[in-house]
């Protein structure tokens, strides 16, 4: 049996052993991980014989909604260690939501986040100067965090400051911020001069417009990592005539830790090697290159993950990977191919400026573009060249808004395809 397809160095995934066995790294975490982790065993007892890529394909994938039903103390012996833990700070936990309608409850060690963080620096040639010398960077997040992770909420400034690192945010909402708000974020960026601005690209296209209009300026910024959620070139654009600097597209989830580390829109994200196994599992007939992941975890304690479907798609490009987006975020023609939210950036209009959009599927054949912008485009021309990505007989209505508001969990979709049957 041929072994699967893996986004790693072949260098680090090792290679297959004799009579089709594991490589002894990937084997090595696998028995790791379920020795930490009782959830594994009652899913699917392992023998200890060497593994063998057959018995690896017979692992059931875990689901972030299977996490959510089993709940995160399956994942523990003894809960009360968790208990005391928590208490004493030697674990950490957060809570997060997306493709389920409850929230999740993710279990750290203490310094996991820390660690795991800096190992995704190292694997940036952008970032890797940061990663061992003390620098200060400012963070602009969309999650209603609830944990020791994103300390804002009411914390005055400097309060919010930790270990170089200012948490913008007093409101999990950017569009319910008032210009005072604004105000505020703005002075903080300015009193702090950090070298590193991070965020979701939504919230960072807004900080830009707000700087921009109180026509201030913030030199320090040597790197924009954009994470959290999918960026469009228009955020890109619009981050970079406000902050002039390199920007980095870094891709994780809360759960897995950060995975892959690239150039925004240059195609060449990379796995970040030490963080995780990624294994590319073929998606649809008709989309060559195309790949759902599972991911297995390394080194971790608490709440390890082994063939995790995070739900996220990704593309081989000749430079490393583009990472697509979500399941649910990619629309098909009629004829099966393929439209991902980076098409839908390449087709607008040249002279199109914005600093948000969403494209949203309302019917068979119609969309409605939604864009936030400082001036009205041409509403012809952007309509029809959408229309024309799309394919024949698809109608665009183009609406420009104030705002456009994220999803109940807090997140933003660029390109939002009717579900399956509705």
């Amino acid at each position: 049996m041929n072994p699967p397809q893996f986004a790693n160095s072949p260098e680090v995934l090792g290679a297959s052993g004799a009579a089709g066995t594991v490589p002894e790294s990937l084997e090595r975490e696998i028995r790791s991980i379920y020795s930490r982790s009782p959830i594994y065993g009652r899913r699917f007892p392992l023998h200890p014989e060497p593994l063998r890529w057959a018995c690896y394909r017979e692992m059931p994938a875990l689901s972030k909604r299977e996490i959510v039903e089993s709940g995160h103390q399956s994942f523990f012996e003894d809960y009360a260690v968790i208990e005391r833990g928590l208490a004493d700070r030697t674990f950490e936990y957060e809570n997060t939501s997306g493709t389920t309608s409850s929230p999740m409850t993710v279990i750290m060690e203490d310094g996991w986040w820390a660690a795991q963080t800096r190992r995704a620096y190292l694997a940036s040639p952008i970032l890797r100067e940061f990663a061992d010398r003390p620098h200060r960077k400012c963070v602009l997040a969309p999650v209603g965090c609830s944990s020791n992770l994103c300390p804002y909420e009411d914390h005055p400034f400097p309060h919010r400051y930790f270990d170089g690192t200012v948490y913008l945010n007093l409101s999990s909402d950017p569009f319910a911020f008032s210009e005072a708000e604004w105000d505020r974020i703005v002075v903080e960026l300015q009193a702090t001069q950090p070298e590193i601005l991070e965020g979701e690209p939504v919230y960072l296209a807004l900080l830009a417009r707000a700087v921009e209009r109180r026509r201030v300026s913030v030199p320090s910024v040597r790197a924009v990592i954009l994470t959290y959620g999918k960026a469009s070139l228009q955020h890109g654009r619009r981050i970079a005539e406000v902050f002039p600097a390199p920007q980095v597209d870094l891709y994780g989830s809360t759960e897995a830790g950060y995975l892959f580390v690239g150039e925004a829109f240059k195609d060449n994200s990379r796995v970040i090697d030490d963080n995780a196994f990624i294994e590319l599992v073929p998606w649809r007939d008709g989309v060559p290159g195309v790949h759902q992941i599972h991911v297995t975890t390394r080194g971790r304690e608490a709440m390890p993950l082994l063939r995790y479907h995070t739900g996220d798609i990704v593309m081989e490009c000749p430079d490393g990977f583009r990472i697509l987006g979500r399941e649910g975020g990619l629309y098909f023609r009629p004829d099966g191919s393929m439209v991902s939210p980076t098409d839908v950036d390449l087709a607008l209009p040249s002279d199109f400026r914005c600093w948000h959009y969403s494209l949203a599927q309302t019917g068979e054949n119609r969309w409605d573009f939604l864009y936030v912008a400082d001036h009205t485009a041409d509403h012809r021309a952007l309509e029809g060249a959408v229309a024309a990505l799309l394919g024949p007989g698809v109608r665009v209505n183009a609406f420009r808004r104030k705002s456009i508001a994220p999803a109940a969990s807090g997140k933003f979709a660029l390109l939002k395809p009717l579900a399956k049957g509705a």
